[in-house]
């Protein structure tokens, strides 16, 4: 009998529905919250009340699109946590009372986990490489920046983290010094093709290990900029691409030092990406330079795996639900938690 699961996400500002059957996607639906682009940032009231008005919508959606009726799902999976408290709720209420009132099981998901299982999702009519255990998943997002040893779909191991800002988070907020709007990752990504990455030098951290820092270069940045609009109050507009390119180049290379550090200390030549920054032209034009160089054998997801999505959700919960890894319909969601 087939394994067919609903995964629910609602950790952020976009609401989404996917629906997996026997490791297949069959549908991913993500609907997306243009309101927070006027405060430069997501407001968790409204991303909330959003959530309320697209859940429905969007789940009956996915389920449309899977050819799926509600009877034969066999479990719905959904983001507990990490996230915005207001969002969340949103989607464990919807997925404790669909659950229930169909009688099958709920499976409870960290979003995190989600991010790096992604590689896990298989179509129809794709290649579907999947990375072999042990690999490593550099996961890079506006909240997450990590190095994570994965052993086994349950067992994963942080092996550095950013002490302070992430590598998106560090992005959008330089994009922001140079009024391009939100959210900055696309737009810089956007600008950083056209321009030379190699135009300005912004500060790099010296942190012991495998964990990151992003606060001295996003200081650098502001003070680089400060000094050179002294002399051009037009700096910005004449130089945004090398600006742009120089700042992605920066990231990256501070990304991709560690992730050598971490191959390099583990013996670990299968080596992933994921999270939002993942999406990421230079970061993913590197990953593939690496695998030239250093033999690696990379796994970079599709673009809709990279931001927000159930459908790491709905992977993630059929990889449990084969456990009969389920939860109990008190479990709450949470804010702030690790791997």
């Amino acid at each position: 009998m087939s394994v067919i699961i609903l995964g629910i996400e609602s950790s952020c500002d976009d609401t989404s529905a996917a629906v997996i059957k026997d490791g297949y996607l069959l549908s991913n639906v993500v609907s997306s919250q243009a309101v927070h682009e006027a405060y430069g940032g997501v407001v968790p009231e409204l991303a909330s009340r959003a959530h309320q008005q697209n859940i429905v919508p969007v789940v009956h959606e996915a389920l449309k699109k899977a050819g799926v009726t509600k009877e034969e799902l066999s479990a719905v999976a959904f983001t507990r946590g990490p996230g915005l408290m207001g969002s969340l709720l949103v989607g464990v209420s919807f997925a404790k009372g669909f659950a229930r009132s169909l009688d099958i099981p709920m499976i409870d998901v960290n979003h995190l986990t989600g991010h790096v299982l992604a590689h896990f999702i298989k179509a129809e009519g794709e290649e579907n490489k999947q990375p072999e255990y042990p690999f490593l998943c550099l996961l890079v997002s506006g909240g997450n920046s990590q190095i994570i040893l994965v052993k086994s779909y349950n067992d994963m191991e942080i092996l550095g983290q950013t002490i302070d800002d992430a590598a998106g988070e560090a992005i959008d907020k330089c994009s922001k010094v140079m009024g391009l709007g939100y959210p900055g990752g696309p737009i810089i990504d956007k600008l950083a093709r056209q321009g030379n990455p190699k135009a300005y030098t912004f500060s790099k951290p010296h942190i012991a290990g495998l964990d990151y820092s992003f606060s001295g270069l996003k200081t650098s940045f502001l003070y680089s900029l400060r000094d050179w609009l002294k002399e051009d109050p037009d700096f910005i507009e004449h130089h945004k691409v090398d600006l742009a390119a120089s700042l992605e180049a920066t990231v990256v290379d501070i990304l991709m030092d560690k992730l050598r550090k971490a191959a390099k200390e583990y013996k670990i030549k299968e080596i992933a990406v994921a999270g939002g920054v993942s999406a990421n032209n230079g970061l993913r034009n590197s990953f593939r330079e690496h695998a030239e160089k250093y033999g690696w054998n990379v796994f970079i997801p599709k673009f809709s795996y990279t931001t927000d999505n159930a459908a790491m959700i709905a992977i993630t919960g059929y990889l449990k639900y084969l456990d009969k890894d389920f939860c109990s319909i008190d479990l709450p969601a949470y804010s702030r938690v690790t791997l």
